[in-house]
């Protein structure tokens, strides 16, 4: 990953350092690395999240079909 300073601006050089961490998801994987998640854990997890997408899905499809 590189970032270019531009006019010796190191905060907006920042700035975009952190959105690009944000975009590729690194913040949530050290979060999720703090501390040892059982297998068992990580499964229901992401069942979860796929069942919180699929809702999602569904919501964004019945607006748009109205």
């Amino acid at each position: 990953m590189q970032i270019i300073v531009r006019d010796n601006n190191v905060d907006q050089a920042l700035r975009a350092l952190k959105k690009k961490l944000q975009r590729e998801g690194v913040y949530r994987e050290m979060k999720l690395r703090q501390h040892y998640e059982k297998p068992s854990e990580r499964r229901a997890r992401e069942r979860a999240a796929a069942v919180s997408r699929a809702r999602k899905a569904d919501r964004k499809r019945a607006e748009r079909d109205k």
